[in-house]
């Protein structure tokens, strides 16, 4: 059986993973249509135990560049797979 991921947990490992991401990135590769309303909700979920910060910037072409951050200052007992599921790596 195949486990259909939703756009938003795409492009929340998208993220996740060290990597940055434009609103049209974000629309070709994940056919996302609202990404500022997408990373908004994305930022409320990853930045409610400060574990991870959502951060913006603008390039130098004016377009405005999403990435996120692990603020965790120890080592995680968890991790995530690509279909979202989480799984135990400190037993």
């Amino acid at each position: 059986m195949s486990t259909k991921i939703s756009n938003r947990r795409r492009v929340l490992n998208y993220l996740a993973s060290g990597k940055t991401l434009t609103s049209q990135q974000a629309a070709t590769k994940f056919g996302v249509k609202n990404f500022r309303a997408m990373i908004s909700d994305i930022r409320e979920q990853v930045e409610a135990f400060g574990n991870w910060e959502v951060n913006t910037f603008t390039n130098g072409n004016g377009v405005t560049v999403y990435s996120m951050t692990d603020t965790h200052s120890g080592k995680r007992s968890y991790a995530f797979r690509t279909d979202g599921s989480r799984y135990l790596i400190n037993a």
